[in-house]
């Protein structure tokens, strides 16, 4: 199911409710911005989410009304996971989707970090 990412943010989004512990998660990294977590359903050897700690859609909502501190230290959250889990050399692939065109699924902003093999080429031609 895709997400209309022009909708209002869902507190019961499965992402809110694991920030809440209402869900548990393997966590990687966690900081005051942001927590990193493996993906219950991988789609590459290494397949992690950063989410932002704060209540946003999609990358939109949050590059429109997080503050300067949130944007930084979630980008910075992203970089500090990718080198923690030894990535930065053989490489890493991020992906945000955004609404329904990227096929959205979760209505708060997370970044797919995936690596682990060869990856091929962004989208099938």
């Amino acid at each position: 199911m895709a997400v209309d990412a022009t909708l209002p943010y869902d507190e019961q989004n499965i992402f809110a409710k694991i920030l809440r512990g209402e869900i548990p998660n393997r966590t990687v990294y966690e900081d005051d911005f942001a927590l990193a977590f493996h993906d219950i359903n991988p789609q590459a050897p290494t397949h992690v989410l950063v989410i932002p700690k704060g209540a946003y859609v999609c990358w939109d909502d949050f590059s429109a009304k997080a503050t300067e501190a949130e944007i930084a230290g979630f980008v910075r959250a992203v970089g500090k996971v990718a080198r923690d889990l030894g990535l930065v050399a053989p490489g890493y692939r991020l992906l945000a989707n955004t609404g329904t065109d990227s096929h959205q699924e979760v209505p708060h902003l997370h970044v797919h970090l995936f690596a682990g093999q060869p990856l091929g080429p962004m989208l099938v031609r």
